[in-house]
């Protein structure tokens, strides 16, 4: 997706526009470019200085059946001139490309909202591929909405007809026809998408002016077609702000900046080694085009050998990376206990998505809590850290970097498909802000001899570039002596180890910030605890409930292991809790595990992100 730059200026950041925000959902066959049009909405949405969110939703296969409706693709933004933080429960607007579109996605409409069809996609065939027996056009079903039917095929290939393309390359640039009429609805400027079309199609400039003239007769439909009714241009204000330079970024992008940026604070260079996997491949391919910062990528033949080079970089004096989703997180196991067992610095990121095994690939979950806490042979402790959005997710890497060169100990960083591909406005931070922890390798012998295992203070063991005269080790899987790491199986000395690495991964808790209440008190009836992507809408409907007088709170965690040292008192300041998680409850068993507390899950493992209605209604069940 393209990315938009906007510097807010301080004019901009106090104006007091009205309070608006309006979702809106293309949707058509997975070869329509729904996210191409939806990445270039939210391009220039931002350019225009709205808050925005963005849900892009695809399938799993490669190329479904046409017409079919597993072969859907959607992509839903929220924006407006308020603050956003989910991409909107239920559609305002949705545009939809052919029957199957309309007919996965119309039941999320809000009621009264605008549907935009395509109507030359709906022949008797596709209509049969998605179970309609009648134009839904026609026969009175969709009397709730407002529906807006015209043509988009044929005005299509009537704008591009000059060009010369053939009916199947014409028909391509529908979805730039669409765009065309979605940024004259919402009052957008068609230049900056003009320039990057032809930047895209730099090399084959008759197609680059074929989809300039669909964006533009798109335009110019909506401002000359004499629709009465629901066709109308609608000006959203820009949304206040703190002044300085935004720009739209991604979950992905996020990580492989913050990572970047955490080695640059810990002076060292990055090694990664990935394999692709859906949605974890984007970090790969942003870090890739990042050399300069001495990053260094690999992509691997496999997860297990993408980890074990990122083990291999590390122990030569370099931050090791790796990332992945879950069933490759669940191939690294072995190699991640190996990390644990050697105690070399690695960043391990898991981009979650729906499961077990291959599961849902293109869908999101946050059902990999148990597996990053706990999923290793043997005690195998290690911190764990969780972005709670994409912006979120550049500090949360650098975190993770912190802790592992600092601790000399794996990290894993948890984010999910929501996060990964959704966009979201980003203020690009002065770096200067953000304090350094360089790594200090051991150059030379100490006084009182070499010890590979010895600690300091926070029970790290020193960091030693193979090669270094006098500090010659081994490293491998097999137990370590204390102090000295020879090979060692005695009955206490690996009980001495094993509580040695479990108080390292303790004491992390002594060098993060303490729990925070991110709305509401200290104390009440009821708090609503999150982690990961569920940030958005608890943070939404507790909001909503507070204005309507609830005596309801919202806690984030990001650290989720070790837990913040204050958060069990935190927590027992409530009568009730509940956590809502896109699992089955993992967060919760690990609350009620450290805390005793009675803490009650409120479940979703859809492969859609929370509604804020379904968080309401659970924080109004409660409080019944």
């Amino acid at each position: 997706m393209a990315t938009a730059v906007h510097e807010l200026t301080p004019k901009e950041a106090n104006a007091h526009p009205p309070a608006e925000a309006i979702v809106v959902r293309f949707a058509g066959d997975s070869g329509d470019g729904m996210q191409l049009t939806g990445g270039q909405f939210t391009l220039s949405t931002a350019l225009a200085g709205n808050d925005l969110a963005t849900f892009p939703d695809f399938p799993a296969e490669i190329r479904a059946p046409q017409g079919t409706l597993f072969g859907v693709s959607a992509f839903q933004i929220n924006f407006g001139s308020t603050a956003i933080e989910t991409a909107g429960d239920a559609p305002d607007v949705l545009i939809a490309m052919n029957p199957a579109a309309l007919k996965s996605n119309v039941g999320a409409l809000k009621p009264g909202g605008l549907i935009i069809a395509d109507e030359g996609e709906f022949g008797v065939r596709n209509l049969t591929k998605a179970g309609y027996e009648a134009s839904p056009l026609e026969d009175g079903s969709l009397a709730r909405w407002q529906v807006l039917s015209f043509n988009i095929s044929q005005l299509t290939l009537d704008a591009v007809k000059p060009f010369g393309l053939g009916n199947k390359e014409a028909l391509r640039c529908k979805n730039m026809w669409t765009l065309g009429l979605a940024l004259w609805m919402f009052d957008r400027d068609r230049e900056p998408l003009i320039q990057w079309l032809k930047e895209k199609f730099a090399k084959a400039p008759t197609l680059a002016e074929a989809n300039i003239a669909a964006l533009n007769a798109g335009h110019a439909f909506g401002e000359t077609a004499e629709i009465s009714g629901p066709l109308k241009q609608h000006h959203i204000a820009a949304a206040p702000a703190e002044p300085g330079l935004y720009r739209t970024i991604t979950g992905a992008e996020s990580i492989s900046l913050g990572l970047v940026a955490g080695a640059q604070l810990a002076g060292v260079k990055m090694f990664f080694g990935g394999y692709p996997i859906t949605p974890a491949s984007a970090i790969l391919h942003h870090l890739s085009r990042l050399k300069e910062y001495e990053v260094t990528t690999f992509q691997a033949e496999d997860e297990i050998a993408a980890i074990a080079a990122a083990i291999g970089a590390s122990y030569a004096g370099q931050l090791g990376v790796t990332s992945s989703s879950g069933p490759g997180i669940a191939l690294k196991g072995e190699a991640m206990g190996l990390a644990v067992m050697t105690e070399l610095p690695l960043v391990i990121v898991n981009s979650q998505r729906g499961g077990p095994s291959t599961g849902l690939p293109t869908k999101t979950e946050q059902s990999d809590l148990y597996q990053a806490v706990y999923g290793r042979n043997g005690d195998a402790p290690l911190p764990v850290i969780a972005a709670r959005s994409p912006a979120d997710a550049f500090d949360c890497a650098i975190e993770a970097v912190r802790i592992a060169t600092q601790f000399m100990t794996p990290v894993i960083l948890l984010t999910d498909g929501y996060i990964a591909n959704a966009a979201e406005p980003w203020k690009v931070p002065d770096m200067s802000g953000y304090a350094p922890f360089p790594v200090q390798y051991l150059e030379s012998v100490p006084e009182g001899g070499f010890k590979p295992y010895g600690r300091d203070e926070k029970l790290a063991r020193p960091w030693v570039k193979p090669g270094t005269p006098g500090l010659i080790h081994r490293i491998g899987g097999i137990e370590k002596a204390v102090d000295t790491g020879h090979i060692d199986y005695a009955p206490a000395n690996h009980q001495a180890m094993t509580d040695l690495r479990r108080a390292k991964v303790d004491g992390v808790a002594d060098h993060i910030p303490e729990q925070e209440v991110t709305l509401g008190e200290a104390k009440g009836r009821l708090v609503l605890v999150g982690w990961g992507s569920t940030f958005g809408p608890i943070h939404q409907a507790v909001r909503r409930q507070r204005a309507k007088g609830r005596d309801v709170h919202h806690v984030h965690i990001r650290h989720i292991w070790p837990l913040p040292r204050n958060l069990g008192d935190l927590l027992k300041g409530y009568d009730k809790i509940i956590v809502p998680e896109m699992n089955t409850g993992q967060l919760k068993t690990v609350l009620r595990d450290q805390y005793l507390v009675d803490a009650r899950p409120l479940n979703k493992v859809s492969g859609q992100p929370f509604r804020i209605a379904e968080i309401e209604a659970a924080i109004e069940e409660a409080l019944a």
